[in-house]
């Protein structure tokens, strides 16, 4: 009889439950978008609604087994990962109290109190942890002690929203050194909580969970989670990760030099690293734990790059929804049919959405398209959709280019996955943006395959993530960069970083408004 493993994706737009057999072929998917919501009052706030959100949870894991028509009790086990840096807080009875999305930006006034009354504890913290303030969860902790007290007094536990997912299915709530770290309360090293960091800014520091390692078993679904999902009690309910190191791992991206770019709502660019490089003095990169003991990932982060083709689809293209809709075909798909017949550069277009990453000062320009002209031939949606696509890849580059400058790691090839690389053509451009080999594997759900993966650890099918990896991750395309529309590329990068520097100089004067900014700056 078949058994399976099942793995739940929480994103930043959307819940997955996805199914997957023991030898990682992917069989069913179950999805809804999500959002999350400014508070009323707040500004630059995302909250989590953890009401909500787990009825869409339960409802994804009960599609999944209604449209694979599995029985229940043949899936050995489970486990979630998700966007990280969102946190979940708990009173002593296990109750949510308190939730906030990953790009949660509320908490400036804390920074700005933070930076001025102990100088120069983000950079010592930063050296630890590798994290900065800019998505950290101590001055989201300090926001809520100073503006809901009431709340702040229950706080008894901490846990990240992958965490979350599983303290409601096991009732154990924990965390791991991959989703964990990224809250910048952590110890690279040592791969667990850093509680003095919180003591030393007048935080509570005992409300931290026991640390996991990915793959270790929580324990089973309880009777009232069964009840509520349609999971049976026999389910191991497995440690999951980040999303971003859990999907390296479900792209085989498990050893040191390895590179990958996964492109979801946001977009990373990871380069594993030994634990013992040091982040770089300047805080311009991340450094997070890698789900692998004795790796870390440098990363770049892209912000907002699958969200805003959504905006794109949802704002401008109404008409192509309906003849995709006609044909029976992804609408991104007929995008992208359209946009190779627009020329590399798509005409000087240049789209100012996500900045490349400055974490020390993390701030990005108002969105816009400049260059536009009114030749409609040239200047049109087609052309601004591909000038969307080549510009999430110009992003990536510069971002992969100074992890190479940090870390002395050399390469020439990249896993791409995520959604953006269901299609042919980002993946060319990705290639010809950055001149290094692009390779798709052929399940493009990294991330959760890397849940499923941990999930198999747990059930003891693999011995541990890597021997997992080198099982199941599979190729399906390569891709090789065309040198001549990288001439194009590289104009068209160093007049991008040009035009973005001026357009930040409007968010300076308070012309225009950032799209999004770190708290504190």
């Amino acid at each position: 009889m078949e058994k399976y493993l099942l793995a739940i994706d929480a994103g930043t737009g959307s819940i997955r439950a996805v199914l997957f057999d023991i030898l990682g072929n992917q069989l069913c998917v179950s999805q809804q978008e999500w959002t999350h919501l400014e508070e009323e009052g707040v500004p630059n706030s995302m909250s989590f609604d953890f009401t909500k959100n787990w009825q869409f949870t339960c409802n994804c894991i009960q599609g999944v087994i209604e449209a694979s028509n599995v029985n229940p009790e043949d899936i050995l086990a489970l486990s979630a990962t998700s966007m990280r840096e969102g946190i979940v807080l708990y009173d002593k009875d296990g109750n949510e109290l308190w939730g906030v999305a990953n790009v949660d930006a509320r908490a400036s006034e804390e920074v700005k109190y933070l930076k001025e009354n102990f100088p120069e504890i983000e950079e010592k913290f930063y050296q630890t942890s590798g994290q900065t303030f800019a998505l950290g969860a101590l001055p989201r902790l300090l926001w809520l002690k100073n503006n809901r007290p009431d709340i702040y007094k229950q706080v008894a536990s901490i846990s990240m929203i992958g965490d979350w997912i599983l303290a409601k299915l096991s009732g154990v709530i924990a965390s791991d050194p991959s989703n964990g770290g990224t809250t910048g309360i952590f110890s690279l090293s040592d791969r667990t909580w850093d509680s003095y960091m919180a003591q030393s800014i007048g935080l509570k520091d005992d409300i931290f969970p026991k640390v996991y390692e990915v793959g270790e078993v929580l324990g089973n679904v309880t009777k009232k989670a069964s009840q509520e999902t349609s999971l049976s009690e026999t389910t191991k309910v497995v440690m999951g990760g980040g999303d971003v190191q859990l999907g390296s791992a479900g792209l085989g991206v498990v050893k040191e030099g390895d590179v990958a770019v996964l492109g979801g709502s946001f977009w990373q660019q990871v380069v594993n690293i030994s634990s013992y490089v040091k982040p770089p003095k300047d805080m311009s990169l991340r450094v997070n734990p890698h789900v692998v003991n004795g790796l870390s990932q440098a990363e770049g982060i892209t912000f907002f790059s699958g969200l805003i083709m959504r905006w794109f689809r949802d704002a401008f293209c109404d008409l192509e929804k309906l003849e995709a809709e006609k044909e029976n075909r992804d609408v991104y798909e007929l995008l992208e049919e359209k946009a190779k017949n627009v020329p590399a550069g798509s005409y000087g277009i240049l789209p100012i959405f996500s900045d490349a990453m400055k974490y020390g000062k993390w701030y990005h320009a108002a969105p816009s398209f400049l260059n536009l002209n009114i030749d409609s031939t040239k200047s049109n949606k087609i052309s601004m959709f591909r000038s969307l696509e080549e510009n999430a890849a110009i992003v990536s580059s510069i971002n992969l280019e100074n992890i190479k400058k940090f870390s002395g790691v050399e390469f020439d090839t990249i896993v791409f996955a995520g959604g953006a690389s269901k299609g042919t053509l980002w993946s060319q451009i990705l290639a010809d943006v950055t001149g290094y080999t692009v390779k798709i594997p052929k399940v493009t759900e990294a991330t959760a395959l890397g849940a499923a993966m941990a999930a198999g650890v747990g059930a003891e099918i693999y011995e541990n993530l890597v021997v997992a990896s080198e099982k199941l991750v599979q190729w399906d395309k390569t891709y090789t960069p065309n040198f001549e529309n990288k001439k194009v590329y590289d104009e068209l990068k160093e007049k991008w970083q040009s035009a973005y520097e001026e357009q930040l100089k409007l968010v300076d004067d308070n012309i225009t408004t950032s799209m999004w900014k770190a708290p504190g700056v």
